[in-house]
């Protein structure tokens, strides 16, 4: 997607960007940190500079490497390692209901089911509190939602968090739930988004929570999401040099706040129909932006929160499938650590549905498949096998066929393989209606993730927490 020369013309330009137009910190705290820190700040403009020496002494103390871990250890992302993990896309306000072909607002048992079915897709590596729980009191949804996360999925559980009282409920649960604030601190298996806002902006409550991240040990990531042509320049190379100072940004300050603290360099860049003023998040051009931005990341050898898997479209249909495929392609094949919004988001990332959930699944499944690429070896060669079976014979009963079958293909469960005849006589199938129905199966087989006693413990020790 872009050449050497071309990342480090975008590198420089977002530095240039960092250096001259620097960043507007609405913070009084923040920005006497930074000046401490060495900083160039301007108090009377609320502005901080960030020359090149004092960025790359800022990055350098960011990890290149640290672990994401899910609490029963089967499904730890080790970021920095050379390793792709798709995850889904949080806080949509409405799920599309197969049940009813219609859209409803979300409310907390969709936390509940999205959480379940996450834990049951293995090509979904993390989960991304899903949507916005209509039916909780605002003031203590955080504490609601992670809670019910964490009781239906034992892998590693994201969030944004809206208040800095937000981050604090969900901290005080993860602590408690980990067993103290020094094993979680140790074996983090919740992290949290932070945004800025584009352009170069970071308001109070975001630096507040972005500094409690950093001093409590909780992996965070600063995500710009710029718009190309509404909030950072039409041209996709504009849209990067600001993504990319705004990313780096994110990384420094959190030095600031504590040396060390586990950042993922940030990407959410997007893209409008400028004809109409519509968002395009299922755009190539979105696909692209994030593919270069894995680029970006990896000059700095930051493990990076990228973007793939989003769709314009409003159903599961061809649109929704051609547009989340080109986008798992592109930023998969560059290397990208963390993907998110790449299971269950349709409609601009406006809505979800469940059985988006796992159509994306296998999706993703055939991408793991192509990233791991063709083993070439004297055992897949089979030259000796060739030579056993000779010309005209057949290779279905050989031991090689039966000892590599699983190895090197790649089976769906929802994808249409069969002839039309049998096609006709199950009631012709789509992946669509071969979904809808695993969910129906699914979310009626739920196994507890935590013992009862383990609930009525959590329970007692947080009250406001709210039960289906």
């Amino acid at each position: 997607m872009l050449t050497r020369a071309e990342i480090d013309k975008i590198d420089r330009a977002g530095r240039r960007i960092l250096k001259r137009v620097g960043v507007k910190i609405l913070d009084r705290h923040t920005l006497k940190m930074l000046k401490a820190g060495g900083a160039r700040v301007d108090v009377k403009k609320d502005r901080v500079y960030f020359s090149g020496r004092w960025l790359d002494k800022m990055i350098a103390k960011g990890p290149q490497q640290f672990t994401l871990y899910s609490r029963d250890g089967k499904n730890d992302l080790h970021l920095g390692s050379g390793n792709v993990y798709f995850g889904n896309g949080g806080r949509v306000f409405q799920i599309l209901d197969m049940g009813t072909g219609g859209f409803r607002p979300t409310i907390l048992q969709d936390v509940i089911n999205t959480a379940r079915l996450v834990d049951r897709l293995d090509n979904i590596r993390f989960y991304i509190i899903a949507c916005q729980a209509h039916d909780l009191d605002p003031e203590f949804y955080h504490l609601n939602d992670f809670f019910h996360a964490f009781s239906n999925t034992t892998k590693h559980v994201m969030g944004g968090c809206d208040t800095f009282e937000g981050v604090k409920q969900l901290w005080h649960l993860a602590s408690f739930m980990a067993g103290g604030e020094d094993r979680l601190r140790e074996r983090p298996f919740v992290s949290v988004i932070t945004n800025p806002i584009s352009p170069l902006t970071l308001d109070a409550n975001t630096l507040k929570i972005l500094e409690f991240c950093a001093l409590n040990g909780i992996p965070a990531t600063c995500a710009p999401a710029p718009i190309a042509g509404a909030t950072s320049p039409a041209t996709l190379a504009g849209t990067l040099a600001q993504l990319h100072a705004e990313a780096l940004a994110g990384v420094s300050i959190a030095q600031v706040f504590n040396p060390g603290a586990r950042m993922l360099y940030g990407a959410v860049p997007t893209a409008m129909d400028l004809r109409t003023m519509d968002l395009t998040m299922g755009s190539v051009e979105t696909a692209m932006m994030n593919t270069c931005a894995v680029h970006l990341a990896k000059r700095y050898k930051l493990p990076i929160y990228a973007s793939a898997g989003v769709t314009d479209a409003k159903i599961p249909d061809i649109q929704s499938g051609f547009e989340k495929g080109v986008s798992y392609l592109l930023v998969a094949m560059a290397g990208a650590d963390y993907i998110h919004l790449a299971a269950g988001m349709l409609d601009s990332g406006n809505s979800i549905s469940y059985e988006q959930f796992i159509i994306d699944n296998e999706i993703l499944g055939m991408v793991h498949r192509l990233i791991s690429g063709v083993d070439v070896d004297t055992e897949t060669l089979a030259v000796n096998t060739i030579e056993n079976v000779g010309p005209g014979g057949n290779y279905i009963t050989e031991e090689h066929t039966i000892k590599h079958m699983f190895r090197q293909f790649f089976y769906p469960s929802l994808a249409i393989r069969m002839n039309f005849d049998r096609w006709q006589e199950q009631d012709e199938p789509t992946p669509l209606t071969n979904a809808h129905k695993l969910v129906r199966t699914w979310l009626e087989e739920v196994e507890p993730v935590l013992s009862l006693e383990k609930l009525m413990e959590i329970r007692s020790k947080f009250p406001k927490i709210v039960t289906t």
